[in-house]
């Protein structure tokens, strides 16, 4: 089982992070654009500056949008959803589903039975924090770019609902 932690940068205009490995180590690093009509979150290998991957969040959908490519390929979308005035997250992506409360970042995402990855607020810290955990390796950066595209979603709602009055 290994472990990330996501850690958002506090004085940015677009959401930043900073990934960290179990070991405290910087492994990812994450940057927001506004790219074509859309924004672009792409995710970095720390080491290298290689990107990975990116998220491509169409931003004139009344209900938000995010697809997902790794190395360049199209690998599936998230897309918001609203349940009695609640922002709610349907994945079309690697056969997974989300169950627990996103609204709290607590929740945990499957394929089938076998759980993926568990996402939970880190409480006390400075800027936003969170911890996945995950059982297998292989699911790394595809539920990375899961979390960061959820927390994206309700980042944007956030600040939407700061600016109506």
């Amino acid at each position: 089982m290994s472990q990330l932690q996501i850690r958002q940068r506090v004085v940015s205009f677009r959401p930043t992070y900073d990934i960290y490995d179990s070991n405290g180590q910087a492994k990812y690093f994450v940057k927001a654009a506004f790219m074509e009509g859309h924004y672009r979150t792409r995710i970095y290998d720390k080491a290298t500056g290689r990107e990975l991957g990116y998220i491509r969040e169409n931003v004139f959908r009344l209900l938000r949008e995010y697809e997902i490519y790794i190395g360049g390929n199209y690998m599936g979308k998230i897309k918001e959803q609203f349940e009695f005035g609640y922002p709610r997250y349907n994945i079309d992506y690697k056969g997974w589903r989300l169950e627990g409360d996103y609204m709290r970042w607590d929740y945990n995402i499957y394929e089938g039975a076998r759980l993926v990855v568990s996402i939970e607020k880190k409480l006390l810290a400075w800027g936003d924090t969170y911890i996945l955990d995950f059982e297998n390796d292989m699911d790394e950066l595809p539920a990375l770019m899961v979390a960061i595209a959820i927390d994206s979603a309700r980042e944007t709602e956030t600040n939407q609902r700061n600016t109506l009055f």
